[in-house]
Formats: structure tokens, C-alpha cells, sequence
């Protein structure tokens, strides 16, 4: 049939004829009807096909037919995508089926296939879509996603609060106004372009914390949905401030991750003030927010692979990884202790979660909703056995972007129009981000490859805003776990140790808890450990503040053995520290053993600090 075949009885506007005894069919009509919505009209051949008595009986068994209200009948793959036509940003494919050489024929012959094996296709509908083959909806998993967002901000945002003071304060480790000024005077106006930050108009005690109480402020409000895209611009702000003034304190992956999300939800969100009657999401913020966690799935999973390191490809990374982790559960002990084959099984869980899976976050609904539960289910493997603050959290919030509306089983709101001012933008961001994004990826595989001069100059810019990221969580498995131990001395013959509030110190301490909250100079201890003293600059403050017995510094410790005076004397020793095994733990009840291997930091005291 060509489209020479008229009717003489046309319908008052398209019209898609199909076989109301195709299974197949009936699933995809839907679809098709949801997509074209009242402009074109759908029926089966069972009811209408008296009415067109010019189009052979048999036609209608063999492929969808539309009719216009011209008379003019089309068939197949031209009768489809002309349909289809009929809908918003859907008439690029008829255009192509026109005027791209072997479109026409490719399609033709596709639709021809699948009519001749619908039985077949039928099943893999069942298999792949379920019963409901509809375009999925967000309207619900947007809230969801956005108030989440606010509380794991607001985590972020108290967890840093309480440290502040010791960390960055004016008498802390690493004093914000100390490092600006020095940025100011080292590289002028340039400094401001270079690290963002609201600390430059003031990095005071008081503006920190101002910093702070805005952002679990603005949190809060989010949690609440009121304002959301006001109040995640506010977060992000005010996050980004505390992240380029916390120098060695907030440079952990999930900080930018946290970053880097929080600016994508900012164009996910809506601009009404309430999140309970907006319109759908924009599907382009929706994708750069799923690409979001391909990113830094796939980049995290490759890196261990290039990275040369033979525990990933051996599958004995678990053989370390409990024990050697900068802060482990006390359910690390007993994971460490599982069979060598349930080790390496879950090496290579790890690996194919993070290399294979996300590559099905934009498959069809059942291979999507199985890819979301893998990812979560490693996320909670991996909380459960390690205190990573709050980056497990907000990686599984990222994957239930995955989880359409029909999985919270609740009523959506009419759909309306996103503004088009928010479209526009999330096109703009798109073109500025996705190429970078790219390029990372590559560059998980490809580790030595040089970046195309344009995408270097466009990340030079963006890079201080953390709104495109590298990931690569344990691309090196640590083999081996140092620790420090900080001790303090009045007369420099009896030595006292301080108490840090998680990381391993007295061996017959479990390890601790302290998800979701990130204690940052516990975290720093373990890279020092790892990196030695000359490597870790902040630590020379640290001793130095132990010696001045500054409160905010000695708050951040579980127990300062001078509460009364400060010490005369500090150091720092090291020691090699392993879980005990299970018969060790019985016979001595310690968690772990260790060793004396050397000094990490010598003997100083305020004196030598002055001659510095």
C-alpha cells in the first residue's frame, strides 16, 4: 500500500488503525497515545474497519495503518513515525525518514521484523516494561529526590558546624583568614576567580558560622519543600564558600559530589515555592543527574582497573580493604574474617556493579529498577563496613533518580509546562557540562590521555565551582595501615596520649560508628598517617595548638589528657595497626594489634614553633 490510497470516508483528524488482538500492539498504542495526546486518534481494526471498506481486510492484520482527515492512508514505519509526528519534539524522526539516505529503508525493514515475530517481541515488552510500557513519570521522585537532597545538605552542613571552630576558625588548625589574606596578597583579583567563596568579604568566626546557619537554614526549608530551586542555590552557595575555605579539611570526594549534585538539582527543581504542585522536571537536568551517577560509578570502577594495582584484578582488594579503610565499622572485624571466595565474590560484585550496571540507568523500566537496586544494595554494603559520612546516602539518593512514579504508587498531578526559562538554562548547562563529563570518563580508561585544549579551557573555569568532577574512590588499595599516635608531655619523660573520637587508638576500643557525620581530622589522620608530616602541612598547626591548649582544637578530641594546662612537650609516634584474628580476639579481647614502627612527628614545644 503507498500513500497514493485514499478513502472516501476520512476521519475529522488522524486517525492509527491496529489489531485489537495484538498484545504487542496494545501496549505500544498506549505509549503512542501519550505521546501524541488528542491529536491523534486511536482504534482498533475490530471496531473501524467496516468503515473503510477501500483498505484490504488482510492490511489491517499485517501493520498499523493511519488514515488523515485528507483521506490519505499511510502503513508500517511511515504510518508511525508520521503519527508520531503529531507530538511535541517528535517530527525530526519523520524528516529523517524522508531525507536520510537509508533511514527510510532501515526502519521499514525493523517495523517488518518485529510485525512477523510480535509473539516474540510481545514477551520481551513483558520481560523488559512489565504490563506498562507508558513513558515514565518523576513528579514524585523529583520531591523524594529534593527533600532528600535537603537532608543529607542539612547533615553536611551541621556535621562541618560543630567542627568549624578547630578546623578553619580563627584559632583552628588551618585559619580561613590567615589563608585568604595569603591567597590575596600572593596572586591578587586572581585568587577570588580561582577559589569562589563568600570567606573573601569575610572568613571571621562569626561569618563561618553565619555560612553554616544559612545552609541549614536553606536545608531545612528544602526538607519542607518550600522555595526548593531558591533554597538549593542557597545551599550550593553557601556549601561551595565552606568547601574553597576549608582547604585540606573539605577536599574528600564527597564534598564535591555533594557540590556537583546540589548545582544539577538547582535546574532539576522547580521554580514555583512549593514542590507539592509543580509540573513534571526537566527531562535534561533528569539526565545530567543520572549521567551524574554513571560518572561516578563507571569512573571509580575503571580506575581500579588501569590503576595497575593487581588486588582488583586478583579480587584480593577485601583481603585489605576492611582493615586498611580510613575508619571502619566494628562489622569490618567480622567481614574480615569471611571465607577467601566471599571476598572475591564481592570484589567482583564491585567491580561489575560499578563498570556494567551503569550502563542500564537509561534501559528499559524492569532493567532499570534492577540496576537501582544493585547499586543500593553496594552502597549499603559498603556503609555497613565503613564510615563514609555522607556519600553512601547521597549515592543511593542519586539512584532512586532511577525509580519512576509508579514505584511510590501514588497519584501524580496534572502535568504542566517548565518554565521556559529553566529549559533554556538546563540546555545551556548541558552543553557546558556533558563534554567535560565525557572526557572524564575517558580519562578513567585512558589515565595519560591530554585534554583537547578547548575542554582544558573550559574546565580551568569550571573546576573551582566543582560542577564537573573526576571520581575514583580506592583506585590504589592501601596495603598496609599506619597509624598516628599524638602524645604530650609535661617534663618530657611521662608521656600522655590524646584520644581521638573514632580513629583506632587503644586496641581494645571497638571501632565506632559515626555515619553520617564526617569527623574531618580523624579522616586527615589516616592520610597523614599514610602521606608522613612533611606531606600534610595542617599538621604542624594541629601540634601547635595541642601545645597552646586551644579549646576549639582539643574539642575536636574524644579526651585531652591536660584539660588543666597545656603540655610542654608534644610528638607524634607511629605504628603499624591490623585487626586481631578471631583467636586473638578471644584469648585478648583487643580489636585489633599493633606495633611501634618509628617517630612521625619529633618532640617540639612552643619554643620551637617561635624560632620557626
Amino acid at each position: 500500500m503507498t500513500a497514493a490510497l485514499r478513502v472516501s470516508n476520512p476521519p475529522p483528524k488522524p486517525l492509527i488503525i491496529w489489531d485489537g488482538d495484538c498484545h504487542f500492539c496494545r501496549h505500544w498504542i498506549e505509549r503512542w497515545r501519550e505521546q501524541t495526546g488528542d491529536a491523534v486518534e486511536y482504534s482498533p481494526s475490530q471496531q473501524v474497519a467496516p468503515h473503510f471498506p477501500e483498505i484490504p481486510a488482510e492490511e489491517f492484520q499485517k501493520a498499523v495503518i493511519l488514515v488523515l482527515p485528507d483521506g490519505e492512508v499511510h502503513r508500517g514505519a511511515h504510518a508511525v513515525l508520521k503519527a508520531l509526528s503529531f507530538a511535541p519534539r517528535r517530527g525530526w524522526l519523520l524528516s529523517w525518514y524522508r531525507s536520510v539516505p537509508g533511514f527510510a529503508a532501515v526502519s521499514d525493514a525493523s517495523y517488518r521484523f518485529i510485525a512477523s515475530h510480535r509473539a516474540f517481541f510481545s514477551a520481551i515488552t513483558r520481560l523488559l516494561w512489565g504490563n506498562d510500557v507508558s513513558r515514565p513519570s518523576y513528579v514524585c521522585t523529583r520531591r523524594i529526590f529534593l527533600r532528600g537532597l535537603g537532608a543529607i545538605y542539612l547533615i553536611a552542613f551541621i556535621s562541618l558546624w560543630v567542627q568549624i571552630d578547630g578546623l578553619i576558625g580563627a584559632r583552628g588548625i588551618l585559619p580561613a583568614n590567615h589563608f585568604f589574606t595569603a591567597m590575596r596578597q600572593a596572586y591578587g583579583t586572581r585568587a577570588i576567580l580561582a577559589l569562589p567563596s563568600l570567606c573573601w568579604f569575610n572568613s571571621s568566626n562569626a561569618a563561618l558560622h553565619a555560612f553554616c546557619a544559612a545552609g541549614v537554614t536553606a536545608s531545612a526549608l528544602l526538607v519542607i519543600e518550600w522555595a526548593p530551586m531558591l533554597m538549593l542555590l542557597v545551599c550550593f552557595i553557601s556549601y561551595l564558600s565552606l568547601t574553597n575555605a576549608g582547604q585540606a579539611f573539605l577536599s574528600f570526594q564527597w564534598d564535591i559530589l555533594l557540590l556537583e549534585t546540589g548545582f544539577l538539582a538547582i535546574f532539576f527543581a522547580p521554580a514555583q515555592l512549593t514542590l507539592a504542585r509543580a509540573g513534571p522536571p526537566s527531562r535534561i537536568a533528569l539526565f545530567l543527574l543520572k549521567f551524574l551517577l554513571f560518572k561516578l560509578m563507571f569512573m571509580s570502577g575503571v580506575v581500579k582497573l588501569t590503576s595497575g594495582d593487581d588486588s582488583w584484578w586478583n579480587l584480593t582488594a577485601l583481603d585489605y580493604h576492611y582493615w586498611t579503610q580510613p575508619l571502619p565499622t566494628v562489622f569490618a572485624w567480622f567481614a574480615d574474617k569471611n571465607p577467601e571466595w566471599l571476598k572475591k565474590a564481592s570484589v567482583a560484585f564491585c567491580l561489575f556493579v560499578e563498570i556494567v550496571v551503569p550502563f542500564f540507568l537509561w534501559s528499559p523500566r524492569r532493567v532499570r529498577l534492577i540496576a537501582a537496586a544493585l547499586l543500593i544494595v553496594l552502597q549499603l554494603g559498603i556503609a555497613f563496613t565503613g564510615n563514609y559520612c555522607f556519600f553512601n546516602l547521597l549515592t543511593i539518593l542519586l539512584a532512586l533518580l532511577l525509580l519512576d512514579d509508579r514505584v511510590w504508587q501514588r497519584h501524580t498531578v496534572s502535568p504542566r509546562p517548565v518554565r521556559a526559562n529553566i529549559k533554556y538554562a538546563a540546555v545551556v548547562i548541558l552543553i557546558l557540562i556533558l563534554p567535560l563529563n565525557l572526557w572524564l570518563n575517558y580519562t578513567a580508561i585512558k589515565p595519560k590521555a591530554e585534554w583537547p585544549r578547548p575542554l582544558a579551557a573550559v574546565a580551568r573555569y569550571t573546576q573551582p565551582f566543582y560542577i564537573a568532577n573526576g571520581y575514583g574512590l580506592f583506585r590504589v588499595m592501601t596495603k598496609e595501615r599506619p597509624e598516628i599516635q599524638v602524645e604530650g608531655s609535661s617534663d618530657g619523660i611521662g608521656w600522655q596520649p590524646y584520644v581521638f573520637k573514632y580513629k583506632p587508638g587503644d586496641v581494645m576500643r571497638a571501632p565506632r560508628w559515626n555515619a553520617p557525620h564526617q569527623p574531618r581530622l580523624d579522616w586527615q589522620m589516616w592520610f597523614a598517617a599514610l602521606g608522613g608530616a612533611r606531606q600534610e602541612f595542617w599538621f604542624q598547626g594541629f601540634m601547635l595548638r595541642l601545645l597552646q591548649n586551644e579549646p576549639a582544637v582539643t574539642h575536636l578530641l574524644a579526651r585531652n589528657p591536660f584539660p588543666g594546662a597545656p603540655p610542654r612537650y608534644v610528638r607524634a609516634l607511629l605504628f603499624k595497626y591490623e585487626f586481631t584474628s578471631a583467636d586473638e580476639r578471644r584469648r585478648t579481647r583487643a580489636w585489633w594489634k599493633r606495633r611501634e614502627i618509628g617517630e612521625f612527628f619529633p618532640e617540639v614545644t612552643l619554643d620551637d614553633f617561635a624560632r620557626q
